[in-house]
């Protein structure tokens, strides 16, 4: 029998990424959507139907369930009976967060205690996982690891914080197979487009297009760790293949500020990003996480993770997808030279 995982938030980039992975190798996918009113499901629609490479073993499966309701995710999970649950699901917007904190804590915070309280009440011997972020480490200095401090700055990082320490209450108190991730940021052409990567590269193509004259940003200065979500969705699934349970910090270990990113994606379609970017207090947090950079070294030892995809490759990828989502060739309007993806 084919493994079966229950995966919340899979309509996101991490969850589609994940699906696909899990598919691959043959598991039965289980994924938790919520209801709306439009079908938010672009991400995923190529695998409504069994994956081509493993025929009827592996098909993906969606309920309608949500975060902040505990009666129908205990029903979820006893419904399907899964091995392995990855909680990816998340209001994961670091700026809305301080619009929406009770909703952010609720979903955020409050979801993952919900999901871990439904495998201890259940019995089932699921192994759990759950997405926690480098923003919780907020104001510690570089370079983070497992062992570096927390210092939130946002809603959105005080959840996360709560979450984790709740995976951690429940692995040591009641012994369930649960891990945490603290993921540096990733990216990929499904990044959400109010995320400064994908703001950035879909403005420099509707620059392009001549549908915009320029790009608002709040800051140029922080720096971050890119990675590339295909990357990081192995380092989930490497976590509960392990013989027990810990928490790893997933990152390149290489650090870039937005104003490269800027600079990368401009120069890229040969463009003078000083002409077209403008600063906007409206986008700024009111609480900034100025420096984030990740010491991968355990997830290395432990887990054989490296990531693969540059951040330079990954950056070309998304602008390459952002082109052509405006009927535009890359080809046409890339650099010669450019990084290979």
């Amino acid at each position: 029998m084919p493994k079966r995982a229950l995966v919340t938030g899979i309509t996101g980039q991490d969850g589609s990424y994940l699906a696909e992975l899990l598919l691959a190798k043959g598991y039965e996918v289980h994924g938790v959507v919520r209801r709306s009113s439009t079908m938010n499901r672009g991400r995923i629609d190529h695998l409504q139907h069994a994956h081509p490479a493993h025929g009827e073993g592996a098909r993906l499966t969606l309920h309608y369930g949500d975060m902040t309701d505990s009666g129908g995710l205990n029903r979820l999970v006893k419904q399907v009976q899964p091995d392995e649950i990855y909680n990816l699901a998340a209001q994961s917007h670091v700026h809305i967060s301080f619009d929406q904190p009770e909703y952010t804590g609720n979903a955020d915070g409050l979801g993952a205690t919900r999901l871990l309280e439904a495998i201890r009440t259940i019995g089932i011997p699921a192994r759990f996982y759950q997405a926690s972020t480098s923003e919780m480490f907020g104001l510690s200095p570089a370079p983070q690891n497992e062992e570096t401090a927390f210092h939130p700055r946002s809603p959105y990082a005080v959840a996360k914080v709560y979450a984790h320490w709740m995976t951690v209450n429940y692995r040591e108190a009641h012994g369930l197979f649960a891990c945490s991730g603290i993921l540096f940021n990733h990216e990929s052409p499904r990044r959400g487009e109010n995320f400064v990567t994908r703001k950035v590269t879909r403005g420099v193509a509707q620059i392009i297009a001549g549908q915009a004259d320029s790009l608002r940003l709040g800051t140029l200065d922080t720096k971050r760790d890119w990675g590339h979500a295909s990357d990081f969705v192995e380092a989930m699934w490497l976590m509960l293949q392990q013989d027990s349970p810990d928490d790893y910090v997933i990152a390149t270990g290489v650090q870039h500020s937005v104003r490269e990113l800027v600079e990368l994606s401009f120069g890229l379609v040969g463009l003078d990003w000083e002409r077209f970017v403008r600063l906007d207090q409206a986008y700024a947090r009111p609480a900034e996480v100025p420096d984030l950079r990740g010491d991968p070294s355990k997830a290395r030892r432990e887990l054989g993770w490296e990531p693969r995809i540059t951040f330079e490759a990954m950056i070309q990828e998304m602008l390459e997808h952002d082109l052509r989502a405006l009927g535009l060739d890359p080809a046409e309007h890339l650099k010669s030279g450019s990084a290979s993806a």
